[in-house]
């Protein structure tokens, strides 16, 4: 069962307690003592059709456009070879150190994100629950000093409102495949 109880606010959202127990696979890539961030939103689609809408993370970051794309709308159709992923690939933020087509993009903050936000890693997961519905969920690690707790404040904003607007693209049926 999805829980979103204040006290866990800004530490998760959308998450079951199961998902906060689970393995991801930015376990290890902190060296530093961190802290996990978790957002996870259920989504009327197949787990294709989601994990092709996360690849357009690639393009635009699909949050706040005003603040984090210049004022320019991302896109709200699928950009052709954005789901041609591989390791070292900016992924916003992050530059992609994993991923499995269909279940995970998982990366490491770039160079100058960590210098604004100190050492950070990523998963974004993508499971099916049955063959039209899914979860997306995020693990955030963030490293333990000052900026964590502004930071997971901010983060929850922007990510919440990244994995509706994602949620919200796969549900529309926008399932055309680019390759």
């Amino acid at each position: 069962m999805v829980h979103h109880r204040f006290h866990d606010l800004p530490w998760r959202w959308g998450v079951t307690d199961e998902e906060v127990a689970a393995p991801y696979p930015c376990d290890g890539l902190l060296t530093v003592p961190s802290r996990p961030l978790f957002r996870g939103v259920d989504v009327d689609a197949p787990s294709q059709v989601v994990f092709r809408w996360l690849c357009q993370v690639r393009v635009a970051p699909y949050s706040y456009d005003w603040i984090d794309n210049r004022g320019r709308r991302s896109p709200t159709e699928l950009t052709p070879g954005a789901d041609d992923l591989a390791i070292g690939q900016r992924f916003q933020v992050f530059e992609i150190t994993a991923f499995e087509h269909g279940a995970h993009i998982t990366g490491r903050g770039t160079p100058a994100a960590e210098r604004i936000f100190g050492p950070i890693a990523v998963t974004y997961r993508v499971a099916p629950c049955g063959t039209e519905r899914s979860r997306l969920v995020v693990r955030l690690d963030v490293a333990d000093r000052a900026l964590g707790y502004p930071l997971a404040w901010g983060d929850l904003v922007m990510m919440r409102r990244q994995l509706l607007n994602l949620k919200n693209l796969a549900e529309r049926g926008r399932q055309r495949t680019y390759h």
